[in-house]
């Protein structure tokens, strides 16, 4: 293995470590917004930053250990200094990555996460379209059987009266019947 690795090291140029991947863009000229130039210029000056400008930093700086007793306190101090370990531990394994392999390669990275988000993305806005046909799939399913809903709405109110007259109607005779067995009962 040894002997395979110094064969390739043999191979490459000196300057791979320090020089772009060919298939890799020259860098743009870079371009600050008028914030960041101002914020150039006060830290080329030696300017000292105002207090409640900019980024606030003490999320960085270590905890404080709250009063004793006080368990919310302590919870909410530990959650963020969890969070922040956690932050710390990827940062310091991305630098590692970074240190090993070199830019070219966490560019290629980069890439290569870039290359992943456009086909989600891809995959999204298929899935939208895919949406978009089945609801006007179904509002023209909907559109074709309004009227056959509407005449079916129609002849059940039309039945429902009917038969609610033929239940007045046969009540009206029910009352008639028992008023003449009373006046023949007498």
């Amino acid at each position: 293995m040894a002997a395979a690795q110094a064969l390739i090291q043999a191979e490459l140029p000196p300057e791979h470590a320090t020089t772009l991947h060919s298939s890799i863009p020259a860098m743009r000229e870079s371009s600050f917004s008028d914030l960041i130039e101002a914020e150039h210029a006060r830290i080329g000056s030696g300017a000292i930053k105002e207090p409640g400008t900019g980024i606030d930093l003490s999320r960085y700086e270590a905890l404080d250990a709250p009063e004793r007793g006080d368990t919310d306190a302590w919870r909410s101090t530990l959650q963020q200094a969890y969070t922040s370990a956690e932050y710390l531990r990827g940062r310091e394994a991305n630098l590692g990555l970074l240190e090993t392999y070199g830019k070219n390669a966490w560019l290629i990275g980069n890439s290569q996460l870039e290359d992943e988000l456009r086909s989600l993305e891809r995959d999204v806005e298929a899935a939208k379209l895919e949406l978009e046909a089945i609801e006007q799939a179904r509002r023209a399913a909907q559109s074709n059987v309004a009227g056959e809903m509407h005449g079916l709405e129609e002849t059940w109110r039309s039945g429902v009266g009917r038969m609610i007259e033929a239940q007045a109607a046969g009540e009206r005779l029910r009352q008639e019947i028992l008023e003449r067995r009373r006046q023949g009962a007498v």
